[in-house]
């Protein structure tokens, strides 16, 4: 394990967060907030301790392997959201460590779960920089590094097979730099084209750059309490709406179409799932809201789009409270915790493309029953999907589920009643934001026990980077020579 070169890479990270970190302190500068401050002292110490450990180690080798590329990935999740949480320590918005790191893991995992009653009082820097770790995140920090590592000679291929462990790891690019060049503008256009809209639409300057921040990354933050419910405008929340679907899907599905290359990306089959469930999960809700209250049509079907893609795509914005739906239509909508977004995009959750092709491994299961002799392989946009593939993806199935069977249990020590257990264990695993019970979308995790909170922070981690990246530094055999 070659330790100084771990150190030297997350030293350089570090320098990246400081950056970021003085953006935010343009915004508070602009607005004059009392926040200005803490940011410049917190831009200061990461670039400070970023600076210290890059020169410390600058002369290391520069091979990287698999084994420091797991590490590097599991261990700046964790850096990131310690140093990230002095903003809202030093500016006393969130002066206790454990909310505030809870609320910065929940921001770069692109969770969205949040422990704050009174987000308007936060002044703007603090709000922007909230968002940004959520912008960052989507994208991905290590998908970031891609693009500047190898100016200083550290290859970045391990790490984004450590960041992206998905059944298919798609490249734009032949080289990984290129390819991490290209996805970030693909996300800056969207970004960019998003925050117009919604500015047109009636949003702020301000609120509509930081939305556009937060559906991008599939993150759920809100400079509002209300979330998007604060907005009553149909025209802001379809410009959402889409945006969600945008970014749940494939990006490398985005590229083909930002391309002109239609057809292509019309063919891709997880794509047709992916819109496939949407539709079919909006109108089972639509069809039971119409039934169940008295709305109206469109009313009805917006609310029901806007929710099933929030929680499909695992963004986590709310425009409506499901808890108070009937008990049919909130048992529904939960089972939607468990989908997630495409590969390749910056949704989390078991993905698209995982349970396509567990479904398809199940029927073809049926049919080698009766022709034990027949080699019928499961294919996925028309190729064929290797066995390797295929256990790698019953594996994960099984780790999730009982990560997140026994996690449920574990946390009813902390928490009074099995369904809000189980809904802030498949938000957090799934990076979606709001829960069940007394962590519903009109509700937060503020009251919940620090102990609970911590836990929940590990299964946003364990969600963001699908399981096995952190899993595998549990094992001895990673350890070993």
């Amino acid at each position: 394990m070659n330790f100084k070169l771990i150190f030297r890479t997350l030293g350089l990270l570090l320098i990246v967060e400081g950056i970021a970190m003085f953006l935010a302190l343009i915004v508070a500068l602009i607005y004059n907030g009392t926040d200005v401050i803490a940011l410049c002292q917190s831009a200061l110490i990461c670039m400070g301790t970023g600076g210290i450990l890059f020169f410390v180690f600058r002369n290391t080798g520069k091979e990287m392997g698999k084994r420091e590329g797991f590490v590097i990935v599991s261990l700046v999740w964790v850096l990131f959201s310690f140093f990230g949480s002095l903003p809202f320590i030093l500016s006393h918005t969130i002066p206790d460590l454990t909310n505030a790191f809870f609320e910065t893991m929940s921001g770069f995992t692109t969770t969205g779960s949040s422990i704050l009653n009174d987000i308007e009082s936060l002044p703007n820097g603090i709000l922007f920089w909230r968002s940004m770790t959520q912008w960052l995140g989507g994208m991905g920090i290590i998908v970031l590094s891609l693009a500047i590592l190898p100016i200083f000679g550290i290859g970045g291929m391990q790490l984004f097979s450590a960041e992206v462990p998905g059944p298919v790891a798609d490249k734009l690019s032949p080289r990984i730099q290129a390819t991490a060049k290209k996805l970030w503008v693909i996300y800056f256009i969207f970004t960019v084209a998003e925050m117009l809209l919604l500015w047109i639409g009636g949003m702020s300057f301000f609120d509509a750059i930081n939305h556009s921040f937060t559906t991008m990354a599939t993150g759920g933050y809100s400079t509002k309490q209300a979330s998007i419910a604060y907005w009553s405008s149909p025209f802001i929340q379809y410009v959402i709406i889409f945006f969600m679907v945008v970014a749940g899907t494939n990006f490398t599905v985005s590229y083909l179409m930002l391309t002109g290359k239609f057809r292509k990306a019309i063919q891709n089959e997880e794509l047709k799932y992916y819109l496939f469930f949407i539709s079919v999960f909006t109108l089972i809700i639509f069809g039971g809201l119409l039934i169940s209250n008295e709305l109206g049509f469109e009313q009805s079907f917006r609310d029901a789009l806007f929710q099933v893609v929030s929680i499909l795509t695992t963004t986590g914005y709310a425009t409506a409270d499901y808890l108070h739906w009937t008990p049919f239509l909130t048992i529904v909508l939960f089972a939607v915790f468990f989908f997630g977004g495409s590969a390749g995009s910056t949704g989390g959750g078991l993905k698209i493309m995982r349970i396509v092709l567990l479904l398809k491994n199940s029927y073809y299961e049926l049919h080698r029953l009766i022709h034990p002799k027949a080699i019928i392989p499961v294919r996925f946009n028309q190729k064929p999907v290797s066995d390797q593939i295929i256990t790698n993806v019953l594996a994960f199935f099984m780790f999730y589920f009982v990560i997140f069977f026994s996690s449920s249990v574990l946390l009813m020590l902390v928490v009074p009643d099995l369904p809000s257990a189980m809904g802030a264990v498949a938000t957090s695993l799934g990076n979606i934001g709001p829960g069940l019970g007394i962590f519903g979308p009109a509700e937060n995790f503020s009251a919940l026990h620090p102990a609970g909170k911590w836990f929940l922070s590990f299964l946003m981690l364990l969600g963001r980077l699908e399981l096995f990246t952190v899993l595998v530094l549990f094992s001895p055999a990673f350890w070993k020579r």
